[in-house]
């Protein structure tokens, strides 16, 4: 048997290609990104990156209805926004199998909420199976889209970032070649879901967990490892990696479907333990579930409900040693506060929108790290598409002198993932507001994928970008402007107007990303500092940039900036807020 070392989301990939899927698709967001980025090396599956969440389901839900067996990934937050098909189709069923990734966020490491996608399978009432390795991941994504066709139901699938991310050993196979050719199905019965039909559907899929349970006690993915003593630990996932390794000795019921839950077997394995422990990150989703059967368990009055264990963590909470020495070691770790990267389109914008003293609703991407320090000019943030809704209900209750501050931005990606419909709603509804799009072409806080507007598919194939600035025409705005971030003055001046018009209007701050593959001919040499021109005002800090370092002076001299030469990408933006002409370039 050919085996190989994978992460987490490579064996997500390969469990598709052998579990012999047709059609995937996805919506970039860490920690999940990964998977469809993996799934388009094998040419087999079709794969695309799709506007957002709910779009990808139901591109995956239309391959479905043909007879192919389909996936999603996502993150969590993800599903939030697919969870309208999602709950539909768990009364609906499948066609050929149909498998959604969820990636959990605990600790949020690049999240703005640690929501639990368990919930969500209990929500749509469809079985969910959480893998702890890379080995599970490719072995479990096989499964489910067995067990999706077996029981007619969208399967989830839950990972989180230390499996994600994580590397094991993992056995490969080949790629399942016995399934059925896709064509057409009329089953308008099935298919439809008028409230007629779905009237049928409802108990068939009450039943189908009654079934899911009993299945569930007879599966190996669903295990007891035998300890010593009468000590029980009931745990999934990657929290069995740190249940083993802290309570090596424990009894163990290792779950490997966390829903529906084999309650016979948890009944059983509860019988034989005196004591007993539900280990597992985030809510106490098993807990709750077991403690409803009658079960005295001890769970969250032990283990923290925020953020993601660690065996130190597990071993505190359970009064246990820990090795000091790598407490230690982490707590000597200097911060790397995230930042934008040298030459980021952003960058100017956020200046000059923090001089005007606006009031910025922002939004998801890299562009929210405007809000942290030195430009701190970011006022709010909630999800995808939020950063011109809040905007439109600020405008609607504030005076119009105030209004004049509010300032809703969003990136490109994020603008057609979820924010067309949003400026829609401000220019239907005629709310004056100011409105800003940071296009830099790319999909960039997640690792630059393409997108709609980069002009090339996930195969690198080339397609027509997307015309933001006929599409903001398209829904009603007549004040549609493109303007160059690096140029501040030109900048600053497009904000002040755009800000004092009465009336919606756009404009769109247009740089490519410098680190996207496709924009490398727009780096420029790198600039220096004139040791005898800087007066160490520290002007140029400001910004924000890793490529301006600042240089201490001796004992009765003044420090002064010097900029790094590798990460510097010669934007200029630097050299226009220094007053002492400090900044030189290649022409100098």
């Amino acid at each position: 048997m050919e085996r190989a070392i994978l992460s987490g989301n490579e064996a997500f990939a390969r469990g598709a290609f052998e579990a012999g899927v047709r059609v995937a698709s996805a919506y970039p967001g860490t920690p999940s990104t990964e998977i469809l980025e993996n799934i388009a090396n094998y040419p087999e599956i079709d794969s695309s990156w799709a506007p957002n969440e709910k779009v990808s389901l139901e591109v995956a839900i239309g391959a479905s209805f043909g007879g192919a067996r389909s996936m999603v990934a996502m993150k969590h937050v993800g599903v939030n926004v697919a969870a309208d098909p999602l709950l539909t189709m768990s009364y609906i069923g499948v066609g050929g199998g149909l498998v959604v990734v969820a990636a959990d966020d605990p600790e949020m490491h690049s999240s703005q909420n640690e929501q639990d996608s368990r919930h969500y399978a209990r929500l749509a009432k469809i079985p969910m199976l959480e893998p702890s390795d890379s080995d599970e991941a490719l072995a479990f994504t096989k499964l489910a889209f067995d067990l999706s066709e077996q029981f007619d139901t969208p399967v989830m699938l839950r990972s989180n970032t230390r499996i994600s991310h994580g590397k094991s050993i993992v056995n490969l196979g080949p790629r399942r070649t016995d399934l059925p050719a896709p064509a057409l199905q009329r089953n308008p019965g099935k298919f439809v879901m008028l409230p007629a039909n779905a009237r049928k559907r409802h108990p068939i899929v009450e039943q189908r967990l009654l079934d899911l349970e009993i299945w569930g006690c007879q599966q190996p993915i669903n295990r007891v490892e035998d300890g010593e003593g009468e000590l029980g630990v009931i745990t999934a996932g990657i929290s069995y990696q740190y249940a083993k390794e802290v309570l090596p000795k424990a009894h163990v019921l290792k779950l490997g479907m966390v829903f529906p839950l084999p309650k016979q077997m948890i009944r059983d394995f509860a019988a034989r333990c005196k004591t007993l422990y539900v280990i597992e990150e985030l809510d106490p989703f098993i807990e709750d579930q077991i403690r409803a059967m009658g079960i005295e368990v001890n769970g969250k009055e032990t283990f923290p409900i925020c953020g993601e264990f660690t065996p130190g963590r597990l071993a505190t909470a359970l009064g246990l040693p820990t090795s000091q020495g790598v407490a230690a070691a982490a707590e000597t770790l200097p911060n790397r506060p995230p930042n934008m990267c040298p030459g980021c389109s952003h960058r100017g914008a956020f200046y000059e929108l923090k001089r005007l003293g606006a009031y910025v609703t922002g939004d998801i991407g890299c562009y929210t790290l405007g809000a942290l320090p030195p430009l701190s000019a970011m006022d709010t943030c909630v999800c995808m598409g939020a950063g011109i809704s809040n905007a439109t209900g600020l405008s609607k209750v504030l005076t119009p002198e105030e209004r004049k501050k509010v300032v809703g931005v969003m990136g490109d990606s994020t603008f057609l993932h979820s924010g067309i419909t949003s400026l829609m709603d401000m220019a239907y509804n005629n709310t004056a507001g100011t409105v800003v799009i940071l296009d830099n072409r790319i999909t960039a806080m997640t690792g630059r994928q393409d997108n709609p507007t980069s002009g090339h598919t996930l195969a690198g194939i080339e397609s027509p970008p997307v015309d933001l600035e006929a599409i903001c025409r398209a829904v009603g705005v007549k004040h549609v402007r493109v303007e160059d971030p690096y140029d501040l003055a030109q900048t600053r001046k497009a904000l002040q107007e755009e800000m004092e018009r009465p009336e919606v209007s756009v404009v769109i701050f247009r740089r490519a990303c410098m680190l996207d593959r496709h924009s490398r001919a727009e780096r420029h040499a790198p600039l220096f500092v004139k040791a005898d021109s800087c007066v160490g005002c520290k002007a140029c800090l400001k910004i924000g940039c890793p490529a301006i370092e600042w240089q201490e002076g001796a004992a009765g001299e003044k420090g002064r900036a010097q900029i790094n030469q590798v990460l510097c990408v010669g934007c200029g933006v630097c050299k226009q807020l220094c007053k002492f002409d400090a900044f030189g370039d290649g022409h100098e």
